[in-house]
């Protein structure tokens, strides 16, 4: 793992936005544990900003505190990806019928702005302004929906959402896959038709998820001592 040392007005802010980075591009690997002492002098900050940083991360939901043991990235375990998938899926088109409910077109136009904020950066070389704009964009389904309860749910699911997506980064890297699916999303949405939008909803997360739980399973299955043993 490389990091780039930190520098600006906010170290600690620098150093999470470097962490954060090194998670979303599996550099920090789900489940890892993170060493105070190696951060600390590869982003060439003090022990106690790191310290500030990591906590600021935790609770984000991105770093786990382990007692008597300190942090480690965090991941999901295979049903827990599935279960965020099914849950997405059921809020996702809850807030869509919001927006489609909307004869004044102000919400699809508020959803619009983020697409093509979005859409301006998805093949974008780093992997962090991809993550942060794709995670924005899913945020901002939920939130033109002008439902109350969705927007204070959300920060829980983002937690969930990005440490998916780190692990799915780290698993299999396809940016042309994920725009495919995106521009897809979008124009069902646009298209009205219900059932092409529960398509491409349930496409871009149930399907997307069974893969992923798939190969993680595989991989732990080829991991396994007693796989080991066989070979």
């Amino acid at each position: 793992m490389s990091l780039e040392q930190v520098a600006g007005l906010s170290r600690r802010d620098g150093a999470v936005q470097e962490i954060r980075r090194a998670i979303v591009k599996g550099a920090l690997r789900p489940g890892e544990k993170v060493t105070e002492v190696g951060l600390a002098a590869q982003l060439g900050i003090s022990r106690p900003t790191l310290r500030e940083a990591l906590n600021q991360l935790a609770r984000e939901g991105l770093l786990v505190q382990e007692p008597y043991r300190g942090m480690r990235v965090a991941e999901l375990s295979l049903s827990a990806h599935l279960d965020l998938a099914r849950t997405r899926e059921a809020l996702d088109l809850l807030a869509v019928d919001a927006i489609l409910a909307d004869e004044t077109g102000g919400r699809m136009a508020a959803l619009d702005a983020h697409w093509q904020r979005f859409a301006a950066v998805e093949t974008h070389p780093d992997p962090l302004l991809r993550h942060e704009a794709h995670v924005a964009f899913h945020r901002a389904i939920w939130e033109a929906s002008e439902n109350e309860v969705l927007v204070r749910v959300w920060p829980v699911i983002e937690a969930h959402i990005t440490v998916a997506l780190a692990q799915d980064q780290a698993i299999r890297s396809d940016p042309a896959r994920a725009s495919t699916q995106h521009h897809a999303l979008v124009d069902a949405l646009h298209s009205g038709d219900r059932s092409a939008i529960e398509r491409a909803i349930h496409e871009h997360t149930i399907s997307s998820a069974e893969e992923l739980v798939a190969i993680l399973d595989r991989s732990a299955v080829a991991a396994s001592p007693r796989a080991a043993t066989r070979a």
